[in-house]
């Protein structure tokens, strides 16, 4: 379990990432403070492994902040302004989340965190062998989906349906918000409305390429690349 802190000044962008945080299993929060003076009290005191920090706050900004406590803690910068993504990493924080903040951009950054023992990522490989998932929101519940079970992932407008060997879920989300959310060379984008797995691809053709009985159209402008990708051992 790793322990948050949140340094937020915004009431609803801390409630936010609240609600985010204890919907992400191996995650816990244990405080949210409004300005650096009460967070550099605080950890004084207490055990913190991950810093979410708004960039502009009262009196000390987080930037300023960030460079006091160096490589201490692991750090996700929180901002409404884009022009600040530069120094940020430049700081070699984990992330750089700007407001208003998605939760399947939320789950991305926390996929880049390392455990307190450095050997497993949220989400990710929980120990050698162990096998990648995340979980997305469906109906208010936080539901668990295995890669190797997906065998294809289709888009509905502003939702996406992921169907797996078991059954189908719809979530909101943009395909290319999924697509870079499993940002694995596993999975690759045939069409604007679809992204599958290669591993389970069973046959192709030049229009077309079939998953078992499932049969999926290739989009024209996406042809060479899974051309390049399927043909490659």
């Amino acid at each position: 379990m790793l322990d948050c802190l949140i340094i937020e000044d915004e009431p609803l962008a801390a409630e936010i990432l609240q609600d985010y945080i204890q919907d992400v299993p191996n995650l816990q929060l244990v405080a949210t403070c409004r300005d650096v003076l009460s967070a550099s009290a605080y950890l004084q005191n207490h055990k913190v492994d991950v810093l979410f920090v708004d960039i502009h706050l009262p009196k000390i900004n987080g930037i300023e902040f960030i460079k006091t406590i160096q490589n201490q803690y692991q750090v996700i910068l929180t901002t409404a302004y884009h022009q600040y993504a530069l120094d940020g990493y430049d700081l070699n924080v984990v992330d750089y989340l700007l407001k208003p903040i998605e939760f399947s951009r939320f789950l991305q950054a926390v996929n880049k965190i390392k455990s307190s023992d450095s050997s497993r990522q949220i989400h990710s490989e929980a120990s050698t062998g162990a096998e990648l998932f995340h979980f997305f929101n469906v109906d208010k519940r936080q539901v668990k989906i295995y890669n190797k079970d997906i065998l294809y992932i289709e888009s509905i407008k502003e939702y996406v349906k992921i169907h797996t060997t078991e059954h189908t879920v719809t979530t909101k989300l943009q395909i290319g918000e999924i697509e870079e959310l499993l940002n694995a060379g596993d999975f690759i984008r045939i069409h604007k409305s679809y992204v599958v797995p290669l591993n389970r691809i069973s046959a192709y053709s030049a229009g077309q390429i079939e998953i078992g009985n499932i049969i999926l159209p290739i989009g024209r402008t996406y042809k060479e690349l899974v051309m390049q990708k399927v043909k490659t051992p």
